[in-house]
């Protein structure tokens, strides 16, 4: 991978925009080295391209493959390298602050505003060096079944993830996505026991998506649910698939699914208004979408999109790293277990640092 990474030292220095990314349970790293600074933009999503879409906005930032250099390398294995010392220690200030915000959300959902929500935080870490190409190697070993990323646009900044979410895949008319929800702290070899709380938010999140894609799909399949494992934590997972109707299209899907429950919450546009009212920081990229857009099959006719939730990422600018976590808040949600979830979260970037 060394001349993949020289490629990557490359276009950083030149201050041009690139992706890097590595599939699930894929050895494969490709990376798109777009040709010039120009900012592109996603505007009805039959562009080609990989998109990187924000969480409130339409500010859908592409890479076109047409204005890309495309490289690709198999992963080679690395040296183990020992987590870096970030002190776990609670913030009180920034502990109180989120309980304040779970227990208001909480009460919104006892007065019947919404059935569930999801409020984030965002935690800032001092860096003493950062070198992206060690972090990237290092966040691929480290989460082999999540899609994992670097985007940088020298107009809009440097991301990087670790997500487990698949938002859609499609192949023509043919797609498939899945309703995650619930978060546990990996425990070894012990099974895994959900509580009502976990079992409820995730059905939120399979009905939700059920219903919203009625009138745009036929021959929709669902899975049972079944533990998803992401790094150390777990989360319950149900896949669905389907057929796009003739006169449907890959925006209004889109539309439909973006933002899910387990990213705002349901009913949505009343968890999305109360997160914008109370949250306190701009999202910006976290909880938005990314991935691969209407890529031509090797038929030069087929088109497949590919694109995940940012979830599990962090923004890097001026030796500060800039981490968002997130919890799915229902009747049933405590605040403090809620707070122990987001310091849980809060590692699977800090391990890579």
């Amino acid at each position: 991978m060394i001349d993949f990474f020289i490629k990557v030292k490359q276009q950083e220095l030149q201050k041009l925009p690139f992706v890097l990314y590595r599939k699930p349970d894929n050895i494969k790293v490709v990376g798109y080295f777009q040709k010039n600074d120009h900012l592109y933009f996603a505007e009805n999503f039959e562009e080609s391209g990989f998109v990187f879409a924000p969480f409130e906005g339409n500010q859908r930032i592409l890479i076109p493959f047409d204005q890309s250099v495309k490289w690709s390398s198999l992963i080679t294995a690395s040296e183990e390298t020992s987590d870096s010392d970030f002190s776990m220690s609670e913030n009180k200030q920034a502990q109180e602050h989120f309980e304040f915000l779970v227990q208001k959300g909480i009460d919104a959902i006892r007065k019947d505003v919404f059935k569930k929500v999801v409020v984030s935080r965002k935690e800032t870490v001092e860096l003493q060096k950062f070198d992206l190409v060690s972090v990237f190697e290092k966040l691929i070993q480290s989460y082999p079944n999540a899609f994992c990323y670097c985007w940088y646009h020298p107009k809009i900044g440097l991301w990087m993830g670790a997500t487990p979410e698949r938002l859609l895949k499609s192949d023509n008319k043919k797609f498939s996505t899945m309703a995650v929800a619930g978060t546990q702290k990996s425990k070894g070899s012990q099974k895994v026991i959900w509580e009502k709380k976990e079992v409820e938010e995730q059905q939120f999140v399979t009905d939700f998506i059920l219903k919203n894609l009625k009138d745009l799909t036929s021959d929709i399949a669902i899975s049972s649910p079944y533990a998803l494992k992401a790094g150390e934590l777990f989360h319950i997972k149900t896949d669905i698939e389907g057929v796009l109707n003739d006169d449907s299209n890959l925006k209004q899907v889109i539309s439909v699914l973006h933002p899910t429950p387990a990213v705002c919450g349901l009913p949505k546009q009343k968890a999305k208004d109360f997160i914008l009212g109370n949250e306190d920081y701009d999202r910006e990229y976290y909880t938005g979408f990314l991935g691969e857009l209407n890529k031509v099959g090797f038929d030069n006719e087929t088109l497949k999109s590919d694109l995940y939730v940012n979830l599990r990422c962090m923004k890097i600018k001026e030796n500060k790293a800039y981490l968002y976590m997130g919890c799915g808040i229902t009747k049933d949600s405590d605040p403090r277990s809620e707070w122990e979830e987001s310091v849980n979260k809060s590692g699977t970037m800090k391990k890579v640092l």
